[in-house]
């Protein structure tokens, strides 16, 4: 016989002594202290015996307290039998005529048999999110656990969770769209879910310093990057277009320096920072800031042929030339500037040096990290520092540049990786405190420095910092002098 039928039989044979017990219950009774037994008695077609509960003369306890306790025993085998079927997901009727009829029109059906509420047996059902007893009303049995329908409910948003699908981490439970929202990363450019490659895989870009993720395709499709910090342009944002093809996130924009007549009072720190370090400038070098084009030019116009980045953004200029820089800086309109004025000017060499060439609407922190790098070229032509090699040249340059950016962001240290005097950190003393967008971005700008992975740049800086950490900025210059190399 297969356990389908067999529990159908004992739910019949269950079903129908309950109504025997509470209808014709007392007709089936002995005599009082008799030992009269009932002859074997069959049910219908069903091959199970009934046979009348038998009373002890010796048992003192009444008829009723031993009958319910029979019952209470028939009642815990029909509710084990239920148990041993598999826990589904699913809500069970609050309704008790409705189970009843349930019951009856599925003799397969899971459900436990109809027991009046007198006798439910205290403790059968446990809510894993009460922790109270469930009863007999609605309840939902899942992960080998029961649950009012009101407390089984996503770890995430905490609402109740109703679908027939979930997804579970662990043995927390949440909605399926909460999940996602959780787990799946979202396009920090287009605010969409990443999609899965072609194998199946949610592939992202992630910038290393931002920790901005996005999906691959937005380094191809024209979105806006910023020229200063990287980052590229959000749905939800918009850049500041410089009309030379570079972009300004808002953030950048704050302390975006935009004429050569602003950036003067910078260029002069600079110039004193260097002399606080006893590397004093004794000539008079212009400064000029310059759009993209103009400073692409002048680079098409030195003879010399020095190494520059992929993206230059300053020069040291050794040749006669006329530049047209910026004289007055333009003004917002919609989401790009405009008014900007531009006047040619005719640099005469006077020096080894003629001017300094810069890139303008660059933060002021990056303005002042070029103006640091090309003042460190200056300094080394008009001290006779010659036919160095790229690796040396720019290393050492990028050295004072990570420098001052550090005494910019911790005035209070100075140059501490250097042996620069305390002095060196005066003028940025003298400044008022910076914002933690100023200051992040100060960070970024010397992250940039120290993990370049040009050869010139990066691992010439690298070579500079290590012999200016372990010898000092002096001696290591004056080895450079000598032997046109870093002292190992």
């Amino acid at each position: 016989m297969s356990s389908s039928s067999s529990a159908y039989e004992k739910r019949s044979w269950f079903m129908r002594w309950l109504s025997k017990f509470f209808k014709g219950g007392s007709s089936n009774r002995g005599q009082a202290g008799g030992t009269h037994h009932r002859p074997p008695q069959f049910i219908g077609d069903e091959n199970m015996v009934l046979r009348a509960p038998v009373r002890s003369l010796q048992d003192n306890r009444s008829r009723t307290d031993k009958e319910k306790e029979e019952l209470d025993q028939a009642i815990s085998i029909s509710l084990a039998e239920g148990l041993k079927k598999p826990i589904g997901f699913g809500w069970r009727p609050n309704n008790e005529d409705d189970h009843s009829k349930a019951v009856q029109d599925d003799p397969h059906s899971s459900y436990p048999p109809y027991i009046p509420r007198e006798y439910q047996p205290t403790g059968y059902r446990v809510c894993g999110g009460c922790n109270r007893d469930i009863g007999y009303g609605n309840y939902l049995g899942c992960m080998g656990a029961f649950f009012h329908p009101e407390c089984f409910r996503c770890r995430g948003c905490r609402y109740p969770i109703t679908e027939h699908e979930f997804s579970l981490s662990g043995k927390d439970a949440y909605h399926k769209t909460c999940f996602k929202d959780l787990t799946h990363p979202k396009c920090e450019v287009c605010l969409q879910f990443i999609p899965t490659n072609g194998a199946g895989l949610i592939e992202y870009r992630c910038h290393p310093f931002w920790s901005q993720k996005y999906c691959p395709v937005h380094e191809h499709d024209n979105t806006a990057r910023c020229c200063s910090c990287e980052r590229l342009e959000s749905v939800n944002t918009r850049y500041v277009s410089l009309g030379d093809g570079r972009s300004l996130c808002l953030d950048c924009m704050e302390s975006a320096i935009m004429d050569t007549g602003d950036c003067q009072p910078l260029y002069h720190t600079i110039r004193d920072y260097y002399e606080g370090m006893n590397m004093k400038l004794d000539q008079q070098i212009p400064m000029l800031l310059v759009e993209k084009q103009a400073l692409n030019e002048a680079i098409v116009g030195e003879k010399q042929g020095f190494h520059h980045m992929p993206e230059t953004r300053g020069l040291c200029l050794s040749e006669e030339q006329t530049v047209a820089s910026i004289q007055k800086k333009p003004k917002m309109g919609g989401h790009g500037l405009i008014g900007m004025r531009t006047q040619p000017q005719k640099l005469t060499r006077r020096c080894e040096v003629t001017a300094i060439l810069v890139l303008y609407g660059l933060p002021r922190l990056l303005t002042g990290a070029v103006l640091a790098h090309e003042l460190m070229h200056s300094w080394l032509r008009l001290k006779g520092y010659r036919n160095l090699n790229p690796e040396v040249e720019e290393g050492i340059c990028q050295v004072l540049s990570h420098m001052w950016l550090e005494s910019e962001i911790t005035p209070c240290l100075g140059s501490s990786s250097t042996s620069a005097a305390p002095s060196s950190s005066s003028s940025a003393s003298k400044k008022g405190g910076k914002s933690r967008v100023e200051n992040k971005l100060g960070e970024f700008f010397m992250h940039q420095i120290a993990n370049d992975t040009s050869a010139a740049y990066g691992g010439g800086f690298r070579a500079a910092n290590a012999a200016v950490n372990m010898y000092g900025l002096r001696r290591t210059l004056d080895h450079i002098r000598l032997t046109g190399s870093f002292p190992m």
